[in-house]
């Protein structure tokens, strides 16, 4: 199929307006729409000319006629590489995890944002997938807000996460950079929890969630009839978090036009809703996020200098997951913990296997993709450790790379665990402990006994009891 093709998505779903919504988002990435009712007509549709063009299908829990999970069975039994997506109103872990194990490509909560959407689309349509298709499902475990649940020891990170602690009791504006999925929402709400204004009115607001044309709106605010479809009036974000805190996440996507406008706004302290004759007086702290350097984009001509020079009292910049490698095995095993809570699941341990593979890959979602491949894994893992066989897309994609001579990140150094999830042996632990710090330091081994924190001539009784030869 030509890439600038028209694609073809079947909708099966008894709502009508719910289908217009759907259908008129699909429209803008290019996609026709074929809406059906039921899981009958569903399933005879895919035997059809029309089904046989099908790209994706999105399934409402709800539709009648049928179980949701048996039906996405029933389809993939039918036609295995094609992506289904379930849409549903409820947020429960279980239902995702029957959903995947039935063979759901994703999961997308009703009411679903615009832009969620089409990405869910992009994502399960990529012309490589499945091989670049590692963020099947965004997991919809509950967020932990406090900075102990930030876990990393790289010294950037550390910095970052100490600064942040710091800055939360204050009451200026924070902006945080950084790319999407490196923790940037997780942080802002962990500042708010821990600053003067935690009781204090709240609210947090996503550009990339919400319509172009609902945003102003949705942080000014608007009067009855103030324009068409204004049947009640609206109180703003801006207005609402007076005397607390407000998020704005991804605030490079606000339009030039609402940056002047949020600009004066801070400025005078004044906000004026749509269609108002008079403005409100506010006191409001504003923590802002952006996936992209803001000071880059006001050199471009794409962000208002007056408003970066307001929302950045304070600028704290997250590394990326590749950045911070050495991160992975602890982030690894604290997400596994969590998902192994949910219900559905059961706790697992990573085997070294494991842990090899995910140190190798760079990682371009950074931790929301680490988390989400893990909670992918630990859905189809019939075992009690994950090994490298679990992430199939992540081995073939790391293969590649090696195989092109690209350079991979570097890998954990000492397995600890077997195979099967138990720990190795100490002594054969700690003789790798040492064949690593022999090669990390060339051989100097008044060096390697010093960061060991042992003797020089205890380094070399171990050497002689483990049977390591100290050219190692």
């Amino acid at each position: 199929m030509a890439e600038d093709e028209t694609r073809l998505l079947m909708l099966i779903d008894d709502e009508p307006a719910q289908s217009r919504l759907i259908g008129a988002l699909a429209a803008r990435e290019g996609w026709r729409t074929l809406v059906v009712a039921d899981a009958e007509t569903a399933i005879a549709t895919l035997g059809t000319r029309q089904g046989m063009q099908l790209s994706a299908i999105i399934l409402d829990q709800w539709v009648p006629g049928d179980d949701a999970c048996q039906l996405i069975g029933e389809l993939k039994s039918r036609r295995p590489a094609l992506p289904i997506l379930m849409l549903t109103q409820s947020a429960s872990p279980l239902l995702a995890v029957e959903a995947m194990r039935a063979g759901a490509t994703d999961y997308l909560i009703k009411p679903v944002a615009p832009e969620r959407l089409m990405r869910a689309l992009r994502s399960a349509t990529k012309r490589e997938a499945p091989k670049d298709e590692l963020q099947p499902l965004t997991e919809k475990m509950p967020a932990v807000l406090d900075f102990d649940a930030m876990i990393g020891t790289e010294p950037a990170f550390r910095t970052a996460l100490a600064r942040a602690a710091k800055i939360a009791r204050g009451h200026g504006h924070v902006l945080i950079e950084g790319e999407s999925g490196t923790g940037k929402e997780m942080l802002l709400r962990a500042m708010h929890a821990a600053s003067p204004r935690a009781k204090a009115p709240f609210r947090m607001i996503n550009i990339g969630g919400i319509p172009a044309n609902s945003i102003e709106s949705a942080l000014f605010g608007h009067e009855q009839n103030a324009f068409p479809g204004a049947f009640d009036r609206q109180v703003g974000a801006l207005q609402f978090c007076d005397g607390g805190t407000l998020i704005i996440d991804e605030i490079d996507r606000l339009s030039g036009e609402l940056q002047q406008r949020l600009s004066a706004t801070l400025a005078e302290g004044i906000v004026r809703p749509i269609g108002a004759k008079h403005g409100f007086k506010i006191d409001i702290r504003l923590l802002t996020a952006s996936n992209l350097p803001l000071e880059d984009l006001v050199e471009a001509g794409h962000f208002e200098a007056d408003l970066l020079e307001q929302i950045a009292a304070t600028k704290i910049c997250l590394p990326p997951l590749r950045e911070r490698p050495g991160d992975i095995p602890a982030l690894a095993r604290h997400f596994l913990g969590r998902i192994g809570e949910q219900p559905g699941l059961k706790h697992l341990s990573l085997a070294d296997s494991a842990l090899g593979l995910l140190g190798a890959y760079d990682w371009p979602g950074n931790v929301r993709q680490l988390q989400a491949v893990l909670f992918r894994a630990a859905v189809f893992c019939e075992g009690e450790a994950l090994t490298s066989r679990d992430f199939p897309q992540l081995s073939e994609i790391v293969g590649e790379l090696a195989e092109t001579g690209a350079s991979l990140p570097e890998a954990v150094g000492v397995m600890l665990y077997t195979e099967d999830g138990n720990l190795r042996p100490l002594d054969e632990i700690e003789a790798d402990v040492i064949r690593l710090a022999i090669g990390h330091y060339r051989g100097r081994m008044t060096e390697v006994a010093r960061r060991l924190g042992i003797g020089r001539s205890t380094l070399y009784r171990k050497l002689s009891d483990l049977g390591i030869d100290n050219a190692a």
